[in-house]
């Protein structure tokens, strides 16, 4: 089950109901300090925390936006916090049809709204409930429309029980019964089939939230005594407990023990996994160990009794009680030097203590959970924090992760489509996609990680025409050469071109670019795949209508067209058969029904895609003139040119 989507109705600094998409691997939330980045993942992590915390539950007092709670107070109502839209798993929806029948439950989506009381509601179920009665009695060999009838009209239990009542048949009796789970409608639904989906199999299902922050971070020293509460309110020793119960250790008989190496090679064999797993991605400094050790230490207390005698309360000095420690240590094996865990850097403790965290979830085979992480690597080094990237990524594989973040080296140029933006404004955090964000403070982070993405990969010029990928690129260039030299109309000089990896990520160049006077025009393949995002940057004027030419705006005929339909379709099949001479087409082997080439040689190949960047890199390296294409070719290419120039 994946979450798909989030709405936030009422939470602490979102006075205003904010809904963002959730993508199936990272999403990154950016913003300022203050924004509302930590409300919006407290907020996820409140809906189903992965264990009993009274730090994560809804609670008005705490979380509801502060100067609407009287008014709240007054009214007496049970405000909806948050919804979270999550999609069935295919093998779910297999499971289900295999319980209940094939086609009586079918839906891909369905919600869940979380209540500031911790109530749930669950939204959107529907299913074929005189489908499945009409199945199930089928089945039994008890069917008739009198009985399908009154099973139709039970919506519970008791209502069942009544219908079996009726018979004296041991047969029907019997079979009846075998349908009372369906039946049982605990929480009192008009459909008590949709019930017994969402309590069976949804509810069981729904992702766990782990949510971390640096307060997380493991102590040097560690009262084991104190880890025997239930109630842990300390962030500290909720991730020592975790340590504990990873290793497998009894608490109870570590106290009672005289001896402690069992439990400190349980501890030592649980800490050898740990690092194994750390230093794949910690590439700071890999000299670096973790020792455990467990004192045993006697301290002397003050003691309030009540005497038997008298009844009065006394206080007992100098009692003496026997306190057991565990001591964590990092060793650094170069230089022998050991410190407490606490004098090592903050970023080692974070990323040793988030994996205590983790291991412990991922002993829990039966559940699948959705990582938060609030600002995670605030304390690394630029290239560390680019090993928690890649860490970050190997572990979406298998968990979807949402983190805040406003470090640009948090933020991967090539996944900004990934990023949601917060901002705090007069009425409350708000949160948008970064294409829509205009506070420069906000988008800092974003620019900072495309500017040093930009400042390793390519110069941006004043005048830049923003193309797809390299193939675009090699093209342009070529025949821009081809025609200047004949004394034909080409790109002008003064543009760059620049190329930005895909069309989904056009939009987000152009948003991060805007407000660095720079002169920008896109030309692009296609306008469908991407035309929310394209309208979403016209509707805010961020760039004008004008500014974005698509190729088939230069070819009669097309309704889409790539750069490769501006060359006459003989001319491409050159370069083509020359990049490819083990799999050469001819003219008559494509079909001019098909419009776009690519397409046509596509279909003629039996494959989705083939590489087109090497007919590109051919035709780079041919060093012909122009008399290699035809009349076509070199007219289409001057159009465009004509068109690009004026723009700028």
């Amino acid at each position: 089950m994946k979450l798909k989507s989030v709405k936030i109705h009422k939470y602490k600094s979102i006075e205003n109901e904010q809904s963002f998409i959730v993508e199936d691997d990272i999403t990154i939330l950016v913003g300022m300090n203050e924004s509302g980045k930590t409300s919006i993942l407290e907020a996820l992590a409140k809906s189903n925390y992965f264990q009993n915390d009274k730090s994560f539950k809804y609670n008005t007092t705490h979380d509801y936006p502060r100067k609407e709670k009287k008014n709240l107070d007054k009214s007496g109502d049970d405000p909806i916090a948050i919804t979270c839209n999550y999609s069935i798993s295919e093998n779910l929806l297999a499971t289900i049809a295999n319980d209940i029948g094939e086609g009586i439950f079918s839906q891909k989506n369905f919600s869940v709204s979380y209540k500031f009381s911790n109530k749930r509601t669950y939204n959107d179920i529907t299913c074929d409930f005189k489908k499945f009665i009409e199945a199930k009695t089928e089945s039994l060999g008890i069917s008739s429309k009198a009985l399908n009838d009154k099973l139709l009209a039970a919506v519970k239990k008791d209502s069942l029980d009544a219908v079996i009542n009726e018979y004296k048949d041991e047969k029907i009796i019997a079979a009846l019964k075998l349908l009372s789970d369906y039946f049982k409608n605990v929480n009192g639904w008009a459909n008590p089939l949709c019930e017994y989906i969402m309590r069976i199999h949804l509810a069981p299902n729904l992702p766990k939230y782990l949510y971390y922050d640096e307060y997380y971070s493991l102590p040097s020293r560690i009262s084991i005594e104190n880890l025997q509460r239930e109630d842990l309110n300390d962030e500290e020793q909720k991730t020592a407990k975790a340590l504990f119960e990873l290793a497998d250790i009894n608490v109870d008989e570590l106290m009672d023990a005289e001896n402690y190496e069992d439990f400190k090679a349980e501890l030592e064999a649980t800490q050898a996994t740990i690092t194994d797993e750390l230093f794949k991605y910690w590439g700071t400094n890999k000299n670096l160990e973790i020792i455990f050790d467990i004192d045993k230490i006697q301290k002397e207390e003050k003691k309030t009794i009540v005497n038997p005698y008298n009844g009065q309360q006394e206080t007992l000095t100098d009692v003496k009680v026997v306190e057991h420690i565990l001591d964590i240590r990092v060793k650094n094996r170069r230089s022998g030097v050991s410190l407490p865990l606490k004098n090592r850097s903050k970023g080692f403790n974070w990323f040793f203590s988030f994996l205590v965290w983790f291991k412990k979830i991922q002993e829990d085979k039966t559940s699948n959970f959705i990582l938060l992480l609030d600002e995670p690597g605030l304390n690394l080094h630029a290239s560390a924090q680019d090993n928690l990237l890649r860490f970050l990524e190997d572990l979406s594989d298998d968990y979807q992760i949402i983190y805040s973040t406003h470090s640009p080296f948090m933020i991967e140029s090539d996944n900004l489509n990934k990023v949601r933006t917060v901002f705090e404004t007069e009425k409350g955090s708000v949160i948008s996609d970064s294409i829509q964000e205009k506070d420069p403070n906000t988008l800092f982070p974003l620019q900072a990680a495309l500017g040093y993405d930009l400042a390793q990969n390519l110069f941006v010029s004043k005048h830049n025409l923003l193309v797809e990928g390299a193939s675009d690129l090699l093209y342009i260039q070529v025949m821009s050469s081809l025609l200047q030299a004949s004394g034909l109309t080409s790109l002008d000089e003064k543009i760059t071109i620049v190329p930005t990896g895909g069309l989904d990520k056009v939009a987000t160049f152009i948003s991060l670019l805007r407000g660095s006077d720079l002169n920008i025009v896109c030309l692009l393949d296609t306008y469908k795949d991407g035309q929310a995002k394209f309208d979403d940057l016209i509707d805010h004027k961020i760039i004008a209508k004008k500014k974005i030419r698509f190729f088939d705006e230069f070819l009669e005929g097309y309704t889409t067209a790539d750069i490769e339909d501006l060359f006459a379709k003989e001319d491409y099949l050159k370069i083509y058969n020359e990049a490819f001479p083990t799999k050469k087409i001819n003219l008559t082997d494509l079909n001019d029904k098909i419009k776009p080439t690519l397409i046509q040689i596509s279909k003629y190949l039996g494959v989705d895609r083939f590489n087109h960047y090497r007919p590109a890199n051919i035709l780079a390296a041919k060093g012909i003139d122009i008399t290699f294409f035809d009349k076509i070719t070199i007219d289409n290419f001057q159009k465009v040119f004509i068109e690009i120039n004026k723009l700028f």
